[in-house]
């Protein structure tokens, strides 16, 4: 399973790539693969400014729908358009491609209190 350095992970099973004072949030490989085929992605929330652990959204995979929560607070400022078509980007590549939304960091120390890949790894096994 991969699980790319440069990235930081929540508990929740998010991942975040900062780039100067925004960021870029999809799931894991690992959700990903807990949920199975994702059918759907629904997220409204551009525009709006979420709190850490708010729910940014859902994912539908054919047995079931999640919540997307937020790894750190921050303004939704992109939804990742491709995936309304090809929700099944977020399968193939939860990294590249298959990234959810795009966010203007409010607090950016919160992103210290994530896991780094090694600490990931340690919680999915």
């Amino acid at each position: 399973m991969s699980i790319p350095a440069e990235l930081k992970y929540s508990k929740e099973h998010e991942w975040l790539r900062i780039e100067g004072d925004t960021a870029t949030i999809g799931i894991t490989a690992f959700a990903q693969g807990e949920l199975g085929d994702i059918i759907y992605v629904d997220i409204d929330t551009v525009g709006e400014t979420i709190d850490k652990d708010g729910i940014f959204g859902t994912v539908e995979a054919v047995k079931t729908v999640s919540d997307l929560f937020m790894p750190v607070s921050g303004e939704v400022l992109e939804f990742n358009e491709a995936l309304k078509d090809k929700p099944e980007l977020v399968n193939s590549k939860p990294y590249e491609d298959g990234w959810m939304i795009k966010i203007k960091l409010t607090n950016p120390e919160e992103a210290d209190s994530l896991l780094d890949a090694a600490a990931y790894q340690a919680l999915v096994g």
